[in-house]
């Protein structure tokens, strides 16, 4: 079974950067896209940003300027650079990964925005 690897999560300062990653435990077939995703306490899952196979991104209004997404199509693997981070980007941050069988999903990672 194929399960999604994320790393990259942890505590920063607002205005502190980090980058999260995300890679499968093994090879996937009819991928078309890869994307982040987080879930704060006590509200719905949310959208952060996505990737195409041919490289089109789009990102949430609120990320927009601060967050790059970016793929290794290669290798499979999607990153998520995040800069100028507020204390409002605190969540669980989720990887996902989009086939013509079905979507993946990780197990999230938690990233902490705080002073």
């Amino acid at each position: 079974q194929v399960q999604l690897v994320e790393s990259g999560g942890g505590l920063v300062q607002p205005g502190g950067s980090l980058r999260l990653s995300c890679a499968p435990s093994k090879g996937i077939f009819g991928l078309y896209a890869m994307g982040w995703y987080r879930q704060a306490p006590g509200k719905q899952r949310e959208l952060v940003a996505t990737v195409t196979t041919g490289g089109s991104t789009n990102y949430a209004d609120s990320v927009k300027g601060r967050f790059t997404i970016s793929r290794e199509n290669g290798k499979l693997m999607v990153h998520l650079q995040m800069n100028s981070l507020k204390p409002e980007d605190t969540a669980v941050y989720y990887c996902n990964f989009q086939t013509v069988q079905q979507p993946y999903w990780g197990q999230g990672t938690q990233v902490t925005v705080s002073s």
